[in-house]
């Protein structure tokens, strides 16, 4: 409006004394142009930068409130964020990306540019209801519960982070009040490490699913005695590898020779040989669960050559 208004100023005055001619006036209306659209747009990044700064103090305020344990409905108030009745809590581990070990380039920048995207990410999944706390090896995302039709829809998010930050994201979710989010923060880091401990892939996992792995690699007398199951066979390699194998592919020797590229009477003969070493068959029941239970409970640290004290049964 007001560049018509000057333009009707310009040219439809005819009896000024001074008359302007068409190219005088549409330079003046271009440098005109040009000056008002810097003018607003500075004034409109200056302005956008002290609000985004603002709504991420806040967001920083109030999640590391929520992980503390000591967040308030007031806090959320005076934050602009209102508390959701129960969070998703995830516990992030993100690798580096390839090209933070490149030569020519900078690691730190390629890094930052990596967690931009993961915030960026989460920004567009939950149009900004998502807190979070990450750094460019992982964190803590606190997604608010909308129902429990929003759970399922977690793998996709995983998925979706590790395609923004173009590696691998795993990732542990427990659900929790906000006043129980520190405590579930907690277990769900310790259900990260665990994966990572075991050597799972990346994804997402839930606490049901790995309630046993958590459980025996948990520090305690009971852990440091299951490990000692598997003592014998530190001088074996080939054996603790046939007994890996041999799980993981649901005790079928076919399967477990042509992944050891070893003839299946020879996985028999192993099998065999730990049976007499441990005292623990692996073709039966009880033997099996208490191998199975070592080797999740050796996946915590190295195996002890011998009983820890205080661990040895009576004679």
């Amino acid at each position: 409006m007001g560049f018509k208004f000057g333009l009707d100023l310009l040219f439809t005055d005819r009896g000024s004394a001074h008359p302007v001619d068409i190219a005088t006036g549409a330079a003046t209306i271009v440098e005109l142009s040009n000056l008002l659209s810097a003018t607003v747009g500075k004034a409109y990044v200056r302005e956008y930068k002290a609000i985004a700064a603002e709504h991420h103090t806040a967001v920083h305020t109030l999640t590391s409130a929520l992980l503390g344990g000591h967040a308030t409905s007031a806090m959320a108030r005076e934050c602009g964020i209102p508390l959701a009745e129960e969070y998703f809590v995830l516990a992030l581990a993100v690798p580096a990306h390839p090209d933070e070990s490149h030569p020519r380039l900078d690691r730190q920048v390629v890094a930052r540019r990596k967690l931009r995207r993961l915030q960026a990410a989460l920004a567009v999944l939950f149009d900004d209801r998502a807190l979070s706390l990450l750094s460019v090896d992982g964190g803590t995302v606190l997604v608010p519960c909308t129902g429990p039709a929003a759970a399922p829809g977690l793998d996709e998010v995983v998925e979706r982070l590790s395609a923004a930050a173009q590696v691998p994201v795993t990732a542990t979710v427990v659900s929790a009040s906000p006043d129980d989010v520190s405590a579930a923060a907690g277990q769900a880091h310790e259900l990260l490490d665990t994966v990572q401990q075991l050597g799972r892939g990346p994804g997402l996992y839930r606490f049901p699913e790995l309630a046993l792995h958590y459980q025996l690699t948990r520090p305690g007398v009971g852990r440091d005695r299951l490990r000692t199951h598997l003592a014998p066979l530190l001088g074996h390699p080939e054996l603790l590898e046939t007994l890996r194998t041999h799980l993981d592919t649901g005790m079928h020797r076919l399967r477990t020779a042509r992944r050891l590229h070893v003839h299946p009477n020879t996985v028999d003969y192993r099998l065999r040989r730990i049976a007499q070493l441990t005292g623990l068959d692996p073709a039966d029941g009880r033997g099996l669960w208490y191998l199975r239970s070592a080797l999740i409970a050796s996946a915590a640290g190295d195996i002890p050559s011998e009983i820890p004290a205080g661990t040895r049964r009576p004679a």
